[in-house]
């Protein structure tokens, strides 16, 4: 919204504070999160405002992204997901583990060295390695899709 990643920052830790101070209040919110959302699109249309006074800038003339995808869009994205799989499911048995415990469930590297006895510098490598490799095969399946 802000078309400034430097704002967006600066937006995003206001409002983290802000809902710092009021973490007890937060309680009483049947959804944090969307009251989370709120509150950053609020502070961030406030910016724009302060900002149309300041440089002439028209917030009507500003395109805002619903959040809601076109078919098209899903079709993609459900294409890109698949893609990104088969280059997934062509790293080697142990980068792949590896990727499954620290993208997926989350595990911190500690908690991976732990399952799997490697050491935490070992694991960095190898993930550092596996989502390069995994880079390259996706964009090599994708120039090869688009390329048919």
């Amino acid at each position: 919204m802000l078309k400034s990643v430097e704002e967006a920052e600066d937006t995003l830790q206001d409002v983290m504070l802000k809902l710092w101070y009021k973490r007890e209040q937060l309680l009483g919110y049947t959804s944090v999160e969307a009251y989370a959302v709120t509150m950053t699109r609020n502070a961030c249309l406030d910016k724009l405002k302060s900002k149309k006074h300041k440089h002439g800038f028209d917030i009507q003339e500003m395109e805002l992204d619903s959040g809601v995808l076109t078919a098209q869009e899903k079709m993609e994205q459900m294409q890109g997901a698949s893609v990104m799989m088969q280059a997934f499911d062509r790293l080697p048995e142990q980068q792949r583990k590896l990727i499954l415990l620290r993208e997926v469930e989350g595990f911190s590297y500690e908690e991976i060295s732990e399952r799997t006895g490697l050491e935490v510098n070992n694991i960095r490598v190898a993930l550092s390695r596996a989502r390069k490799a995994a880079r390259a095969t996706y964009l090599k399946l994708v120039n090869y899709e688009q390329s048919i």
